[in-house]
Protein backbone atom coordinates (compact mmCIF):
# COMPACT_ATOMS: atom_id res chain seq x y z
CA UNK A 1 0.00 0.00 0.00
CA UNK A 2 1.32 3.42 -1.00
CA UNK A 3 1.79 6.16 1.59
CA UNK A 4 -0.68 9.02 1.25
CA UNK A 5 0.72 11.95 -0.77
CA UNK A 6 4.33 10.76 -0.81
CA UNK A 7 7.01 12.06 -3.20
CA UNK A 8 5.68 9.80 -5.95
CA UNK A 9 2.02 10.73 -5.49
CA UNK A 10 0.02 9.87 -8.66
CA UNK A 11 3.15 8.41 -10.33
CA UNK A 12 2.42 4.74 -10.95
CA UNK A 13 5.56 3.68 -12.83
CA UNK A 14 9.31 4.21 -12.73
CA UNK A 15 9.05 5.99 -16.07
CA UNK A 16 6.50 8.44 -14.64
CA UNK A 17 8.73 9.07 -11.63
CA UNK A 18 11.73 9.73 -13.89
CA UNK A 19 9.80 12.14 -16.10
CA UNK A 20 8.29 14.08 -13.22
CA UNK A 21 11.29 14.36 -10.91
CA UNK A 22 13.79 14.74 -13.75
CA UNK A 23 11.89 17.19 -15.95
CA UNK A 24 8.52 18.54 -14.78
CA UNK A 25 8.96 19.09 -11.06
CA UNK A 26 11.08 22.24 -11.03
CA UNK A 27 9.96 23.93 -14.25
CA UNK A 28 8.70 27.53 -14.06
CA UNK A 29 4.99 28.25 -14.40
CA UNK A 30 3.26 30.30 -17.07
CA UNK A 31 -0.17 31.08 -15.65
CA UNK A 32 -1.83 32.25 -18.84
CA UNK A 33 -5.37 32.54 -17.43
CA UNK A 34 -6.16 33.48 -13.85
CA UNK A 35 -8.23 35.89 -11.75
CA UNK A 36 -5.58 36.94 -9.23
CA UNK A 37 -5.72 40.71 -8.70
CA UNK A 38 -2.49 42.57 -9.59
CA UNK A 39 -3.10 44.88 -6.62
CA UNK A 40 -2.16 41.94 -4.35
CA UNK A 41 1.23 41.77 -6.08
CA UNK A 42 1.79 45.54 -6.07
CA UNK A 43 1.13 45.71 -2.34
CA UNK A 44 2.86 42.37 -1.67
CA UNK A 45 -0.24 41.28 0.15
CA UNK A 46 0.11 39.30 3.34
CA UNK A 47 -2.45 36.79 4.56
CA UNK A 48 -3.24 36.82 8.25
CA UNK A 49 -4.87 33.43 8.72
CA UNK A 50 -5.67 30.26 6.79
CA UNK A 51 -9.29 31.18 6.15
CA UNK A 52 -8.25 34.39 4.38
CA UNK A 53 -5.63 32.53 2.34
CA UNK A 54 -7.68 29.43 1.57
CA UNK A 55 -11.41 29.70 2.00
CA UNK A 56 -12.43 33.35 1.65
CA UNK A 57 -11.71 33.63 -2.10
CA UNK A 58 -12.14 30.10 -3.44
CA UNK A 59 -15.56 29.11 -4.88
CA UNK A 60 -14.33 25.52 -5.26
CA UNK A 61 -14.14 25.27 -1.47
CA UNK A 62 -17.48 27.03 -1.06
CA UNK A 63 -19.20 24.44 -3.25
CA UNK A 64 -17.71 21.60 -1.22
CA UNK A 65 -18.86 23.12 2.06
CA UNK A 66 -22.39 23.71 0.79
CA UNK A 67 -22.59 20.16 -0.55
CA UNK A 68 -21.66 18.93 2.93
CA UNK A 69 -24.59 20.91 4.34
CA UNK A 70 -22.58 23.78 5.82
CA UNK A 71 -24.78 26.83 6.59
CA UNK A 72 -23.93 29.79 4.36
CA UNK A 73 -22.86 31.92 7.31
CA UNK A 74 -19.83 29.62 7.62
CA UNK A 75 -19.12 29.78 3.88
CA UNK A 76 -19.37 33.41 2.72
CA UNK A 77 -21.05 35.02 5.73
CA UNK A 78 -19.50 37.57 8.05
CA UNK A 79 -21.29 36.62 11.27
CA UNK A 80 -18.78 33.94 12.28
CA UNK A 81 -15.07 33.90 13.09
CA UNK A 82 -12.37 32.83 10.60
CA UNK A 83 -11.54 29.93 12.91
CA UNK A 84 -15.13 28.66 12.79
CA UNK A 85 -15.15 28.84 9.00
CA UNK A 86 -11.94 26.87 8.77
CA UNK A 87 -13.35 24.25 11.14
CA UNK A 88 -16.36 23.79 8.88
CA UNK A 89 -14.16 23.52 5.81
CA UNK A 90 -12.02 20.86 7.51
CA UNK A 91 -15.14 18.90 8.44
CA UNK A 92 -16.39 18.99 4.83
CA UNK A 93 -13.01 18.06 3.40
CA UNK A 94 -12.44 15.07 5.67
CA UNK A 95 -15.04 12.99 3.83
CA UNK A 96 -14.23 14.19 0.29
CA UNK A 97 -12.57 10.97 -0.88
CA UNK A 98 -11.57 11.22 -4.55
CA UNK A 99 -12.37 14.93 -4.79
CA UNK A 100 -9.53 16.98 -6.30
CA UNK A 101 -9.95 19.49 -3.46
CA UNK A 102 -8.76 16.81 -1.07
CA UNK A 103 -5.57 16.43 -3.11
CA UNK A 104 -5.13 20.16 -3.77
CA UNK A 105 -5.62 21.08 -0.12
CA UNK A 106 -3.05 18.59 1.12
CA UNK A 107 -0.60 19.60 -1.60
CA UNK A 108 -1.09 23.20 -0.48
CA UNK A 109 -0.45 22.24 3.15
CA UNK A 110 2.77 20.54 2.13
CA UNK A 111 4.07 23.05 -0.40
CA UNK A 112 3.17 26.30 1.35
CA UNK A 113 3.41 25.35 5.00
CA UNK A 114 5.54 22.19 5.18
CA UNK A 115 2.63 20.39 6.89
CA UNK A 116 2.23 16.72 6.00
CA UNK A 117 -0.58 15.93 8.46
CA UNK A 118 -3.99 14.93 7.20
CA UNK A 119 -6.55 17.69 7.74
CA UNK A 120 -9.48 16.46 9.85
CA UNK A 121 -11.31 17.32 13.05
CA UNK A 122 -8.45 15.95 15.18
CA UNK A 123 -5.67 17.92 13.46
CA UNK A 124 -7.53 21.10 12.54
CA UNK A 125 -6.36 23.13 15.56
CA UNK A 126 -2.68 22.23 15.16
CA UNK A 127 -2.83 22.93 11.42
CA UNK A 128 -4.58 26.26 12.02
CA UNK A 129 -1.94 27.42 14.49
CA UNK A 130 1.07 26.11 12.53
CA UNK A 131 -0.08 27.50 9.16
CA UNK A 132 -0.94 30.89 10.64
CA UNK A 133 2.55 31.17 12.10
CA UNK A 134 4.04 30.30 8.70
CA UNK A 135 1.94 32.98 6.99
CA UNK A 136 4.03 35.62 8.73
CA UNK A 137 7.17 34.45 6.89
CA UNK A 138 8.43 36.49 3.88
CA UNK A 139 8.08 33.64 1.39
CA UNK A 140 4.29 33.55 1.90
CA UNK A 141 3.56 37.13 0.90
CA UNK A 142 2.14 37.58 -2.62
CA UNK A 143 5.57 38.17 -4.15
CA UNK A 144 7.15 35.51 -1.99
CA UNK A 145 4.67 32.95 -3.34
CA UNK A 146 5.44 33.90 -6.95
CA UNK A 147 9.16 33.46 -6.29
CA UNK A 148 8.68 30.25 -4.36
CA UNK A 149 6.67 28.58 -7.13
CA UNK A 150 8.85 30.01 -9.90
CA UNK A 151 5.97 31.77 -11.65
CA UNK A 152 7.53 33.26 -14.78
CA UNK A 153 4.34 34.88 -16.13
CA UNK A 154 0.97 35.61 -14.62
CA UNK A 155 -1.77 36.84 -16.98
CA UNK A 156 -4.60 38.32 -14.94
CA UNK A 157 -8.14 38.58 -16.26
CA UNK A 158 -9.17 42.26 -16.55
CA UNK A 159 -12.35 43.74 -17.97
CA UNK A 160 -11.95 45.40 -21.37
CA UNK A 161 -12.70 48.80 -19.83
CA UNK A 162 -10.23 48.46 -16.95
CA UNK A 163 -7.66 51.31 -16.67
CA UNK A 164 -4.98 48.75 -15.64
CA UNK A 165 -3.74 51.05 -12.89
CA UNK A 166 -2.33 48.25 -10.76
CA UNK A 167 -0.75 46.41 -13.68
CA UNK A 168 1.00 49.55 -14.90
CA UNK A 169 2.16 50.46 -11.43
CA UNK A 170 3.60 46.99 -11.00
CA UNK A 171 5.40 47.13 -14.34
CA UNK A 172 6.94 50.51 -13.47
CA UNK A 173 8.13 49.47 -10.00
CA UNK A 174 8.89 45.74 -10.09
CA UNK A 175 11.28 45.94 -7.11
CA UNK A 176 13.15 42.78 -8.02
CA UNK A 177 10.06 40.74 -8.88
CA UNK A 178 11.09 37.92 -11.23
CA UNK A 179 7.57 37.50 -12.62
CA UNK A 180 6.11 39.14 -15.70
CA UNK A 181 2.61 40.37 -14.82
CA UNK A 182 0.42 41.21 -17.81
CA UNK A 183 -3.31 41.71 -18.30
CA UNK A 184 -5.61 39.33 -20.13
CA UNK A 185 -8.41 41.25 -21.84
CA UNK A 186 -11.86 40.01 -20.83
CA UNK A 187 -14.33 40.56 -23.69
CA UNK A 188 -17.23 38.72 -22.07
CA UNK A 189 -19.22 41.81 -21.03
CA UNK A 190 -18.81 43.28 -24.52
CA UNK A 191 -20.13 40.12 -26.17
CA UNK A 192 -23.36 39.82 -24.25
CA UNK A 193 -25.53 42.53 -25.79
CA UNK A 194 -28.60 40.74 -24.40
CA UNK A 195 -27.57 41.73 -20.86
CA UNK A 196 -29.82 44.56 -19.58
CA UNK A 197 -26.74 46.52 -18.47
CA UNK A 198 -24.96 46.30 -21.84
CA UNK A 199 -25.95 49.75 -23.10
CA UNK A 200 -24.72 51.54 -19.99
CA UNK A 201 -21.57 49.41 -19.90
CA UNK A 202 -20.69 50.26 -23.49
CA UNK A 203 -21.44 53.96 -23.11
CA UNK A 204 -20.01 54.68 -19.68
CA UNK A 205 -17.27 52.06 -19.38
CA UNK A 206 -15.94 51.09 -22.82
CA UNK A 207 -16.93 54.32 -24.57
CA UNK A 208 -15.65 56.52 -21.79
CA UNK A 209 -12.37 54.61 -21.55
CA UNK A 210 -11.84 54.91 -25.31
CA UNK A 211 -13.08 58.49 -25.62
CA UNK A 212 -15.74 57.48 -28.15
CA UNK A 213 -19.50 57.98 -28.03
CA UNK A 214 -20.98 54.66 -29.04
CA UNK A 215 -24.00 54.85 -31.32
CA UNK A 216 -23.19 52.47 -34.20
CA UNK A 217 -21.47 49.15 -34.80
CA UNK A 218 -18.43 50.96 -36.18
CA UNK A 219 -18.26 52.96 -32.95
CA UNK A 220 -18.11 49.66 -31.08
CA UNK A 221 -15.24 48.49 -33.30
CA UNK A 222 -13.37 51.80 -33.00
CA UNK A 223 -13.69 51.84 -29.20
CA UNK A 224 -12.57 48.24 -28.87
CA UNK A 225 -9.62 48.82 -31.19
CA UNK A 226 -8.43 51.58 -28.88
CA UNK A 227 -8.87 49.35 -25.86
CA UNK A 228 -7.00 46.49 -27.57
CA UNK A 229 -4.09 48.82 -28.35
CA UNK A 230 -4.16 50.04 -24.74
CA UNK A 231 -3.97 46.47 -23.42
CA UNK A 232 -1.30 45.54 -25.96
CA UNK A 233 0.92 48.37 -24.74
CA UNK A 234 0.60 46.87 -21.23
CA UNK A 235 1.91 43.50 -22.43
CA UNK A 236 -1.43 41.79 -23.07
CA UNK A 237 -1.21 39.02 -25.66
CA UNK A 238 -4.48 37.16 -25.12
CA UNK A 239 -8.19 37.80 -24.66
CA UNK A 240 -10.96 35.73 -23.10
CA UNK A 241 -14.49 35.17 -24.38
CA UNK A 242 -17.06 33.29 -22.31
CA UNK A 243 -20.07 32.01 -24.23
CA UNK A 244 -22.81 29.55 -23.37
CA UNK A 245 -22.72 28.41 -26.99
CA UNK A 246 -21.41 29.87 -30.26
CA UNK A 247 -23.71 31.27 -32.93
CA UNK A 248 -23.31 32.28 -36.55
CA UNK A 249 -25.76 34.80 -37.96
CA UNK A 250 -24.26 37.18 -40.56
CA UNK A 251 -25.91 40.59 -40.85
CA UNK A 252 -25.69 43.74 -42.92
CA UNK A 253 -24.04 46.79 -41.39
CA UNK A 254 -27.30 48.72 -41.21
CA UNK A 255 -28.85 45.88 -39.21
CA UNK A 256 -25.98 45.99 -36.75
CA UNK A 257 -26.29 49.77 -36.46
CA UNK A 258 -30.01 49.41 -35.69
CA UNK A 259 -29.30 46.78 -33.02
CA UNK A 260 -26.56 48.79 -31.29
CA UNK A 261 -28.50 52.04 -31.58
CA UNK A 262 -31.68 50.79 -29.97
CA UNK A 263 -29.77 49.24 -27.06
CA UNK A 264 -27.55 52.21 -26.22
CA UNK A 265 -30.54 54.56 -26.52
CA UNK A 266 -32.52 52.41 -24.10
CA UNK A 267 -35.37 51.75 -26.52
CA UNK A 268 -35.49 47.97 -26.12
CA UNK A 269 -33.50 44.86 -25.26
CA UNK A 270 -31.84 42.68 -27.90
CA UNK A 271 -33.80 39.70 -29.18
CA UNK A 272 -31.99 36.34 -29.41
CA UNK A 273 -31.69 36.79 -33.18
CA UNK A 274 -30.23 40.29 -32.79
CA UNK A 275 -27.82 39.11 -30.11
CA UNK A 276 -26.63 36.35 -32.46
CA UNK A 277 -26.02 38.83 -35.28
CA UNK A 278 -24.09 41.19 -33.03
CA UNK A 279 -22.01 38.40 -31.51
CA UNK A 280 -21.14 37.00 -34.94
CA UNK A 281 -19.97 40.38 -36.25
CA UNK A 282 -18.06 41.16 -33.08
CA UNK A 283 -16.18 37.83 -32.99
CA UNK A 284 -15.24 38.21 -36.65
CA UNK A 285 -13.88 41.70 -35.96
CA UNK A 286 -11.99 40.56 -32.86
CA UNK A 287 -10.44 37.63 -34.70
CA UNK A 288 -9.03 40.02 -37.29
CA UNK A 289 -7.74 42.39 -34.60
CA UNK A 290 -6.02 39.53 -32.75
CA UNK A 291 -4.40 38.22 -35.93
CA UNK A 292 -2.82 41.61 -36.61
CA UNK A 293 -1.29 41.67 -33.13
CA UNK A 294 -0.42 37.97 -32.86
CA UNK A 295 -2.74 37.58 -29.87
CA UNK A 296 -4.27 34.34 -28.65
CA UNK A 297 -8.07 34.13 -28.60
CA UNK A 298 -9.37 32.05 -25.68
CA UNK A 299 -12.98 30.84 -25.85
CA UNK A 300 -14.73 29.15 -22.93
CA UNK A 301 -18.00 27.40 -23.72
CA UNK A 302 -20.69 25.37 -22.09
CA UNK A 303 -21.26 26.76 -18.58
CA UNK A 304 -24.45 27.99 -16.95
CA UNK A 305 -23.65 30.75 -14.45
CA UNK A 306 -25.34 31.94 -11.26
CA UNK A 307 -28.14 29.39 -11.32
CA UNK A 308 -29.41 30.03 -7.79
CA UNK A 309 -31.33 33.31 -7.99
CA UNK A 310 -31.82 33.53 -4.22
CA UNK A 311 -28.10 33.40 -3.52
CA UNK A 312 -27.36 35.59 -6.54
CA UNK A 313 -29.41 38.33 -4.88
CA UNK A 314 -27.80 37.74 -1.47
CA UNK A 315 -24.14 37.16 -2.40
CA UNK A 316 -23.64 38.26 -5.99
CA UNK A 317 -22.21 36.71 -9.12
CA UNK A 318 -19.69 33.92 -9.49
CA UNK A 319 -20.10 32.63 -5.94
CA UNK A 320 -20.03 28.93 -6.83
CA UNK A 321 -23.58 28.39 -8.09
CA UNK A 322 -22.64 27.45 -11.66
CA UNK A 323 -23.01 24.20 -13.59
CA UNK A 324 -22.30 22.43 -16.86
CA UNK A 325 -24.66 23.26 -19.70
CA UNK A 326 -25.70 20.93 -22.50
CA UNK A 327 -25.41 22.90 -25.73
CA UNK A 328 -24.88 22.11 -29.41
CA UNK A 329 -21.63 23.85 -30.38
CA UNK A 330 -20.60 22.27 -33.67
CA UNK A 331 -22.65 24.16 -36.26
CA UNK A 332 -21.93 27.64 -34.90
CA UNK A 333 -18.24 27.00 -34.37
CA UNK A 334 -17.65 25.49 -37.79
CA UNK A 335 -19.38 28.36 -39.56
CA UNK A 336 -17.62 30.99 -37.46
CA UNK A 337 -14.16 29.47 -37.92
CA UNK A 338 -14.77 28.95 -41.62
CA UNK A 339 -15.72 32.60 -42.08
CA UNK A 340 -12.61 33.68 -40.17
CA UNK A 341 -10.46 31.32 -42.21
CA UNK A 342 -11.85 32.62 -45.51
CA UNK A 343 -11.09 36.17 -44.37
CA UNK A 344 -7.59 35.08 -43.24
CA UNK A 345 -8.46 36.27 -39.74
CA UNK A 346 -8.51 33.05 -37.72
CA UNK A 347 -6.12 33.79 -34.83
CA UNK A 348 -4.25 31.47 -32.51
CA UNK A 349 -6.99 29.93 -30.45
CA UNK A 350 -7.50 28.03 -27.18
CA UNK A 351 -10.95 26.42 -27.05
CA UNK A 352 -12.37 24.94 -23.84
CA UNK A 353 -15.72 23.59 -22.72
CA UNK A 354 -17.13 22.98 -19.26
CA UNK A 355 -18.88 19.91 -20.67
CA UNK A 356 -16.64 16.81 -20.93
CA UNK A 357 -18.90 15.43 -23.65
CA UNK A 358 -17.61 18.19 -25.96
CA UNK A 359 -13.92 17.21 -25.93
CA UNK A 360 -13.60 15.07 -29.06
CA UNK A 361 -16.06 17.18 -31.03
CA UNK A 362 -14.13 20.38 -30.28
CA UNK A 363 -10.77 18.76 -31.11
CA UNK A 364 -12.00 17.58 -34.50
CA UNK A 365 -13.45 21.00 -35.31
CA UNK A 366 -10.13 22.66 -34.48
CA UNK A 367 -8.23 20.17 -36.62
CA UNK A 368 -10.41 21.09 -39.59
CA UNK A 369 -8.85 24.57 -39.54
CA UNK A 370 -5.24 24.03 -38.45
CA UNK A 371 -2.76 26.04 -40.46
CA UNK A 372 0.62 25.28 -41.98
CA UNK A 373 2.14 28.45 -40.51
CA UNK A 374 2.74 26.98 -37.03
CA UNK A 375 2.36 23.79 -35.01
CA UNK A 376 -0.52 23.63 -32.57
CA UNK A 377 -2.08 26.90 -33.73
CA UNK A 378 -5.56 25.88 -32.60
CA UNK A 379 -5.43 24.32 -29.14
CA UNK A 380 -7.94 22.21 -27.28
CA UNK A 381 -7.64 23.81 -23.85
CA UNK A 382 -6.68 21.91 -20.74
CA UNK A 383 -9.27 20.30 -18.48
CA UNK A 384 -11.28 23.26 -17.23
CA UNK A 385 -13.34 23.94 -14.11
CA UNK A 386 -15.55 20.92 -13.35
CA UNK A 387 -13.17 18.74 -15.37
CA UNK A 388 -10.05 19.71 -13.41
CA UNK A 389 -10.10 16.35 -11.65
CA UNK A 390 -7.77 13.37 -11.94
CA UNK A 391 -10.08 11.52 -14.31
CA UNK A 392 -10.96 14.75 -16.16
CA UNK A 393 -7.32 15.61 -16.81
CA UNK A 394 -6.57 12.04 -17.91
CA UNK A 395 -9.53 12.11 -20.29
CA UNK A 396 -8.45 15.48 -21.69
CA UNK A 397 -4.91 14.17 -22.25
CA UNK A 398 -6.34 11.10 -23.98
CA UNK A 399 -8.34 13.27 -26.38
CA UNK A 400 -5.34 15.52 -27.04
CA UNK A 401 -3.15 12.48 -27.72
CA UNK A 402 -5.70 10.76 -29.97
CA UNK A 403 -6.95 13.78 -31.92
CA UNK A 404 -4.14 16.36 -31.87
CA UNK A 405 -0.38 16.36 -31.21
CA UNK A 406 0.08 16.03 -27.46
CA UNK A 407 3.64 17.32 -27.68
CA UNK A 408 2.33 20.65 -29.05
CA UNK A 409 -0.01 21.22 -26.09
CA UNK A 410 0.37 24.37 -23.99
CA UNK A 411 -0.61 22.53 -20.81
CA UNK A 412 -3.20 23.76 -18.36
CA UNK A 413 -3.91 27.18 -16.90
CA UNK A 414 -4.41 27.52 -13.16
CA UNK A 415 -7.75 29.39 -13.61
CA UNK A 416 -7.25 30.51 -10.02
CA UNK A 417 -8.75 33.30 -7.93
CA UNK A 418 -6.07 33.01 -5.26
CA UNK A 419 -2.28 32.79 -5.08
CA UNK A 420 -2.66 29.64 -3.01
CA UNK A 421 -3.58 27.55 -6.05
CA UNK A 422 -0.22 26.88 -7.69
CA UNK A 423 -0.02 23.24 -6.51
CA UNK A 424 -2.77 22.63 -9.07
CA UNK A 425 -0.01 22.96 -11.67
CA UNK A 426 1.90 20.22 -9.85
CA UNK A 427 -1.26 18.11 -9.83
CA UNK A 428 -1.52 18.45 -13.62
CA UNK A 429 2.18 17.76 -14.17
CA UNK A 430 2.10 14.60 -12.09
CA UNK A 431 -0.93 13.31 -13.99
CA UNK A 432 0.71 14.23 -17.32
CA UNK A 433 3.92 12.36 -16.47
CA UNK A 434 1.94 9.37 -15.28
CA UNK A 435 -0.13 9.39 -18.49
CA UNK A 436 2.96 9.43 -20.69
CA UNK A 437 4.76 6.98 -18.43
CA UNK A 438 1.94 4.46 -18.76
CA UNK A 439 2.06 4.71 -22.56
CA UNK A 440 5.80 4.00 -22.48
CA UNK A 441 5.51 1.15 -19.98
CA UNK A 442 2.86 -0.50 -22.16
CA UNK A 443 5.10 -0.26 -25.21
CA UNK A 444 2.88 2.30 -26.92
CA UNK A 445 5.65 4.91 -27.20
CA UNK A 446 9.44 4.53 -27.37
CA UNK A 447 11.42 4.73 -24.11
CA UNK A 448 13.71 7.45 -25.49
CA UNK A 449 14.15 9.61 -22.40
CA UNK A 450 15.77 12.48 -24.27
CA UNK A 451 12.68 12.85 -26.44
CA UNK A 452 10.31 12.15 -23.57
CA UNK A 453 11.96 14.75 -21.36
CA UNK A 454 11.72 17.34 -24.13
CA UNK A 455 8.03 16.58 -24.67
CA UNK A 456 7.25 16.92 -20.96
CA UNK A 457 9.18 20.18 -20.62
CA UNK A 458 7.52 21.60 -23.72
CA UNK A 459 4.00 20.82 -22.51
CA UNK A 460 4.62 22.13 -19.01
CA UNK A 461 6.43 25.34 -19.95
CA UNK A 462 8.15 26.00 -23.27
CA UNK A 463 5.15 25.62 -25.58
CA UNK A 464 3.13 28.20 -23.68
CA UNK A 465 6.09 30.59 -23.55
CA UNK A 466 6.43 30.45 -27.32
CA UNK A 467 2.70 30.31 -28.11
CA UNK A 468 1.69 33.42 -26.18
CA UNK A 469 4.86 35.38 -26.81
CA UNK A 470 4.96 36.87 -23.32
CA UNK A 471 8.12 38.77 -22.37
CA UNK A 472 9.84 36.31 -20.03
CA UNK A 473 11.89 37.51 -17.06
CA UNK A 474 15.60 36.99 -17.57
CA UNK A 475 15.70 34.33 -14.84
CA UNK A 476 13.35 32.08 -16.84
CA UNK A 477 14.50 32.53 -20.43
CA UNK A 478 16.61 29.38 -20.74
Amino acid sequence: MRQFMDDDFLLETRTAERLYHGHAEHLPIIDYHCAVHPRDIVEDRRFYHLTEAWVAEDPYKWRLMRTHGTPEKFVTGSATTPREKFQRFAEALSGAIGNPLYHWSHLELQRYFGIDWTLNSQTVEDIWETANEKLAEPNLSARGILRRFRVAVISTLEDAADPLIWTKQLQQTKDGLDTTVVPMMNMTNVLHIEDPDWGNYMQYDIGAAAGIEIMTMQDVRDALMKRIDFFHAAGCRTADHSLAYPVFAPAEEYELDDIVGKIVNGKDEATPEEAAKFQTALLAFLGHAYCKRNWVMQIHLGALYDNNSRFLAEIGRRAGFDCIGGYAHADGLVKLFNAMDLAESLPKLVLSSANPADRTMLATILDSFQGADMSGKLQLGGAWWFNQTKSGIEAQLTTLAEQQVLGDSIGMATEATTLFSYPRQEYFRRILCNFIGNLVERGEFPADFDDLGTIVENICYRNAAQYFGFALPEAYRN
